[in-house]
């Protein structure tokens, strides 16, 4: 990889956010059992599926904003939300208060989000994108490993001083976004926009999404997106009910008589933590081992090792069992992660870049908003019921991208022969 690429903008992003997910692992996978434990487990399925809607239009407006203001005002005011709703979490005494200012997190962060996968864009050749946001995600998630290990016992003994520390990371990240990074949105298209009136400028972005939401492949990828991740999404809300309330505490490994006994937190976090740990070892090598794959037959791979590992999940409570499945699973995350970023940066127009950005998150926070239907459902369902569902959801993924890549390979060859 050309050393170019790594330049301050990136560099910065990288310890920014590799600093920040390791805090946020430490509250973020115990945040549906919070909710559960105090406000009823069929109320917080309904609540956790209100922040995700709410999201898409933080996205929307974010990667909007973002092709016209530029990536890092934007990143900056997603960043300053995020602190600030820390800092309000921190202080609450009030369960409401809490979930206001998860909500508002994850506001901020999908404010932030699109802007910052469209600098890397901006900065990085189309050859190199896989790899550039594989080395992100490996970074972010050595968070993963040690995360919520630690947070099985900071979250639920020492939850103001974890959440005031997520706060004060945010403020460094947000200082150093203002005074390190630089702009990295074309001159052209920023004094194309700045002078267009505000009225126009407006129509303009909703007429830039209504192309985006009229473009049928475009949706039938996301579509499958929603339904692949629905099995990804619940190692945050269905699986630690499951395991919690079903998986009895046992001994990780017995050494000359003695046992190092897990609970049923800790055993969920040791199983979030051991997903990071594979994240972290195995991305860019996966990366790198399936980069002559084509993408149709990546997000099919995935979405079946996704689904059918979540699946497995419900058939044995033994932690060695559990670990292995949580192999099977993570694998089916791992595979699809680099490649759906970088099939968004070259499928869109350079100069939709950032919404095209935008409205890929709908399926991250459409399916988000999906996937608290089993914790709702695990009132009324056995667990083999709602994995079954898990799985189903996982096979639909499949076959939408079936029909994805019949409607977008021909349009590949047009492309080629013309």
């Amino acid at each position: 990889m050309e050393k170019f690429i790594w330049d301050k903008n990136l560099k910065v992003r990288l310890v920014g956010e590799g600093l920040f997910n390791l805090l946020f692992w430490m509250y973020f996978p115990f945040i549906t059992v919070y909710f559960g434990e105090i406000l009823g487990f069929k109320i917080a399925g309904l609540l956790m599926s209100m922040p995700p809607i709410l999201s898409i239009i933080g996205s929307l407006l974010g990667g909007n904003v973002a092709d016209s203001l530029g990536r890092r005002p934007v990143m900056l005011f997603g960043t300053l939300i995020q602190m600030l709703m820390f800092v309000m979490f921190a202080f609450s005494t009030s369960p409401w208060i809490d979930y206001i200012a998860f909500i508002g997190i994850g506001i901020g962060f999908s404010l932030y989000r699109p802007a910052s996968s469209a600098m890397v864009a901006d900065l990085v050749p189309e050859k190199n994108l896989r790899q550039v946001f594989a080395t992100f995600m490996t970074v972010n998630n050595i968070g993963a490993v040690l995360g919520p290990v630690i947070g099985a016992i900071f979250f639920f003994q020492y939850r103001q001083e974890l959440l005031w520390t997520c706060a004060f990371v945010l403020f460094l990240y947000l200082m150093a976004i203002y005074y390190i990074t630089y702009e990295t949105l074309p001159k052209s298209k920023k004094e194309l926009d700045l002078t267009s009136p505000l009225k126009h400028s407006f129509k303009q972005r909703w007429n830039g999404y209504t192309i985006i939401f009229r473009d049928k492949i475009f949706m039938v990828y996301v579509g499958a997106g929603i339904f692949s991740l629905f099995p990804i999404m619940q190692l945050d809300l269905y699986l630690p009910v499951y395991i919690i309330n079903n998986v009895p505490a046992q001994p990780l490994f017995t050494w000359n008589g003695d046992s190092l006994i897990l609970s049923s937190n800790e055993i969920f976090g040791w199983l979030v933590g051991f997903n990071g740990l594979l994240f972290v070892l195995f991305i860019l090598p996966v990366t790198n081992w399936f980069k002559n794959w084509q993408e149709r037959n990546i997000f099919i791979l995935s979405s079946l090792l996704a689904g059918i590992g979540t699946f497995l999940v419900g058939m044995n409570n033994n932690i060695w069992y559990l670990l292995f499945v949580t192999v099977i699973f993570t694998f089916g995350e791992i595979v699809r992660t680099p490649v759906t970023q970088s099939f968004v940066s070259h499928y869109a127009p350079e100069h939709a870049r950032g919404q095209y950005l935008a409205a890929d998150s709908l399926q991250n926070t459409l399916g988000k908003a999906m996937a608290p239907l089993t914790v709702f459902l695990a009132s009324f369902i056995p667990p083999v019921g709602i994995f079954s569902l898990i799985v189903a959801f996982s096979f639909i993924g499949v076959l939408l991208y079936i029909k994805l890549f019949r409607l977008y390979s021909p349009q590949l060859k047009m492309v080629d022969g013309d």
